[in-house]
């Protein structure tokens, strides 16, 4: 190619080749800063689109994870206080018994109504959050016989039969969601995601690229200077 003082080709090659790596040292420099190689629409639509519909979805199911974790906090607090209830119960049972055979009964009765009493206090404290675990809690006893009693040791039993079911299913539904939730957390991250090892490796490379450029540049601008040597007398 002749040489020229109007076009220096030389300088304009440097000057795009210096202009295309600092691009991509940009690019490369704002991955290591964020972490992420799609951190905007600009970087790549489809990608971006993607990951934030989904960032969305695994926020939303903080709402559920939190609603099923409430429901199950009322079901355990169902259980705990079955598990004071049933033991009354069944002291009642053996109450009744002592009762029917007669004799002096007066102190077993004062029992029988305490353990009653008591049963009906465990089943209104049971609450989470202002809901009750047994909105519509199985009867007390109405009488003192054996049979009575265990009519209603039956009827609790079938209710916590029921809650303690309930708060194996709502165990299960929070180990899904939280699973899927962290399921989608990681697609997210697959997709946008930086290599920072693979970018920091390759800054250093832009780096020094950049660096060569600039001396090429540098040296390609002198080429007129070099022209004008040849006229010197």
């Amino acid at each position: 190619m002749a040489a020229s003082i109007n076009t220096n080709y030389g300088a304009l090659v440097a000057a795009q080749a210096l202009a295309a790596t600092s691009r991509d040292l940009d690019k490369t420099q704002n991955r290591v800063t964020t972490g992420l190689k799609v951190s905007s629409a600009k970087d790549n639509g489809a990608i971006w689109a993607v990951a934030t519909t989904q960032r969305a979805n695994a926020q939303a199911l903080d709402a559920t994870i939190n609603n099923l974790q409430r429901q199950a906090s009322i079901a355990e607090v169902g259980l705990a206080a079955g598990e004071t209830i049933m033991a009354a119960l069944t002291e009642m049972k053996s109450l009744a018994a002592a009762i029917e055979a007669g004799g002096t009964v007066t102190a077993y009765q004062a029992d029988f109504a305490a353990l009653s009493a008591e049963i009906t206090a465990a089943a209104a404290a049971a609450t989470f959050d202002g809901t009750a675990a047994f909105p519509t809690p199985a009867a007390v006893p109405a009488g003192e016989t054996a049979a009575q009693v265990q009519t209603s040791i039956d009827a609790w039993a079938a209710l916590l039969q029921t809650t303690g079911t309930t708060a194996k299913s709502l165990e299960r539904q929070i180990t899904f969601n939280s699973k899927l939730q962290d399921s989608l957390v990681a697609g997210v991250g697959n997709l946008v995601d930086a290599d920072l090892a693979k970018e920091s490796a390759k800054l250093t490379a832009l780096q020094t690229k950049q660096q060569l450029g600039v001396q090429a540049l540098s040296i390609a601008s002198q080429a007129s200077g070099i022209l004008l040597s040849l006229f010197r007398g």
